[in-house]
């Protein structure tokens, strides 16, 4: 997978937009107004993902090129270095998967 195919990807889903809002090498993905994948334009490239929490401690046991979230809330989002060694159709399923948690409405919060 590289970055085109990364974009194409994420761009392909409904309501996604893509922006520079950080820097000149960091592109990032939202879906109503909410990140849910950043991506580097340049280097090694790899891909940050929002991930739930219990699932994102199973896939650093399981997959070396998965690391807590570089300048991410490491209990919510993983970085995964894209080095060939991860399926594009599970990189595919996992950005599916942080498409789906924040496009989903968030239910609102009783006050107690």
């Amino acid at each position: 997978m590289d970055i085109v195919e990364i974009r194409n990807y994420c761009m392909s889903k409904p309501n996604v937009t893509e922006a520079l809002p950080f820097d000149e090498d960091t592109l990032v993905f939202k879906v109503n107004g909410k990140m849910f994948a950043l991506t580097n334009l340049t280097g090694d490239l790899a891909i940050s993902l929002k991930c739930n929490p219990e699932l994102a401690i199973e896939l650093r046991e399981t997959y070396p090129a998965v690391e807590p979230g570089y300048h991410m809330n490491k209990v919510h989002w993983n970085t995964v270095r894209i080095d060939g060694s991860i399926p594009t159709k599970t990189i595919e399923e996992w950005i599916n998967h942080s498409y789906d948690l924040v496009s989903k409405p968030q239910k609102k919060r009783r006050p107690q």
